[in-house]
């Protein structure tokens, strides 16, 4: 398990009539030590990085959080005697805001949101490369999160944690743990009653994100190269099809319109022991405490016997790009993300750390709830994070819908439709 783990998003913002006229107090920082490509000398070791003379800062963050932050933001002033103080700000607004609040000197100096955000910040100049402190980084955490954390092939975040989706299991209903998807079947197929609203298994079968799976088991994908290629779409590809059409299949055992299967739905049947298997994330975990005995395995596998491929996500700090303390800023994302104070996350918040050593931690592989998270990592990639990912979601969503809940669609003629709408929209550059 050393190679780990956890993810989440950012929305919304307010405008700034001021946002095009950059005084220069509030033009990014550009010395010597912070240019991503500057000719100046090699960059000091980490310990050698020191935070600018009267340096505070402030830092994005969910309320949440909070309590766990000012105990690090303690450490952090006896360290390098910088203040730091928090706001709240949900994780998905920030990605936005700083577009709206960096030129005007208002956002905070170091932000944290999820990775599938991270194209359009840095397309817009909103951040900082982890430059001074990226050897460090790129050591302490595994490989599926310092590439979500890039764009273009640079490294911009500290990864504070990652997420993928698993199985919820219901320990009173379920006798023998599934092996492969078939064994979800055959287990559904005798407990399954849709008049007494008793499913085998839900997962919101609508969203591509869930289904990513089956699409991908065969051949598809969402871009090429490694989802960074916008001109390559394979989610109409022969395996993507293919995939999809044992996907339709699911929905025998799961006799509910696509449509119908929302997050509350699911969550409510689970909690009142009606739902065997639920596919969820590790942010729900707490719906479930005390109404559920249930345990997390990951997905079963494909029927070929290959793994369960999820896509996940990585939450990382990141610097603003216009703040007047860089090296403070990203001296504070690495401390905020060390073992020390990853393993104080995990034992704070519940969360899944990104550091491989705070997630090899036996408090941490031998929680029966967060190892299934754990496992399915392993089997995960990262969400794509280029801006063109925002025209994907909606239009597989409609092609998905229409393949689930009439079993004589065309799977090709649904999914060359999804992608024809995509390829339209990138073309019209909405």
């Amino acid at each position: 398990m050393a190679a780990l783990l956890t993810f989440t998003l950012a929305a919304c913002g307010g405008a700034n009539e001021d946002k095009g006229n950059k005084n220069a107090e509030n033009k990014p920082a550009n010395t010597n030590t912070n240019k991503p490509n500057g000719n100046a000398s090699t960059p000091p070791p980490a310990e050698e990085l020191l935070p600018e003379e009267g340096a505070s800062l402030l830092v994005w963050e969910e309320s949440t959080d909070f309590e766990f932050l000012e105990s690090v933001a303690a450490d952090f002033k006896t360290k390098y005697n910088v203040d730091v103080k928090f706001e709240h700000v949900p994780s998905p607004d920030q990605a936005d805001r700083l577009a709206n609040d960096a030129p005007a000197g208002l956002a905070a100096d170091v932000v944290m949101f999820a990775h599938d955000k991270l194209g359009n910040a840095v397309e817009a100049g909103l951040l900082f490369p982890n430059d001074l402190l990226e050897e460090d980084t790129k050591s302490a955490h595994p490989d599926a999160a310092i590439q979500a954390s890039s764009y273009g092939g640079t490294l911009y975040g500290y990864p504070k944690s990652v997420e993928t989706y698993a199985v919820f299991y219901n320990k009173a209903l379920v006798k023998d743990l599934p092996k492969t998807w078939d064994d979800v079947v055959a287990f559904s197929k005798t407990f399954t009653d849709n008049n007494a609203k008793k499913y085998g298994i839900m997962w919101e079968a609508r969203l591509l994100y869930f289904n990513y799976p089956f699409f991908v088991n065969k051949g598809g994908y969402i871009w090429g190269k490694d989802n960074t290629d916008p001109t390559d779409i394979g989610l109409n590809n022969e395996g993507a099809i293919e995939g999809a059409k044992y996907m339709q299949t699911m929905a025998e055992i799961l006799p509910l319109k696509a449509e119908n299967i929302t997050w509350d739905v699911k969550t409510q049947l689970f909690s009142e022991g009606k739902v065997a298997f639920n596919i969820d994330g590790p942010w729900s975990i707490s719906s479930f405490k005390d109404k559920v005995d249930f345990g997390v395995i990951p997905l079963p596998d494909m029927p070929d016997g290959s793994k369960s491929i999820s896509l996940s996500g990585v939450r990382s700090y990141y610097v603003n790009s216009y703040t007047k303390y860089p090296n403070a800023a990203k001296l504070f994302a690495s401390f905020v993300t060390n073992k020390e104070n990853a393993l104080k996350a995990y034992n704070m918040l519940g969360i899944l750390p990104s550091n491989k050593e705070a997630a090899a931690d036996p408090a941490i592989t031998n929680d029966p709830i967060l190892s299934g998270f754990i496992k399915q990592f392993e089997n995960s990639v990262p969400m794509p994070s280029i801006p063109e990912t925002n025209n994907v979601w909606t239009p597989i969503e409609g092609a998905i819908t229409k393949i689930w809940n009439n079993k004589d669609q065309d799977v090709k003629a649904a999914l060359d439709e999804a992608v024809n709408t995509i390829k339209e929209s990138l073309a019209s550059g909405k």
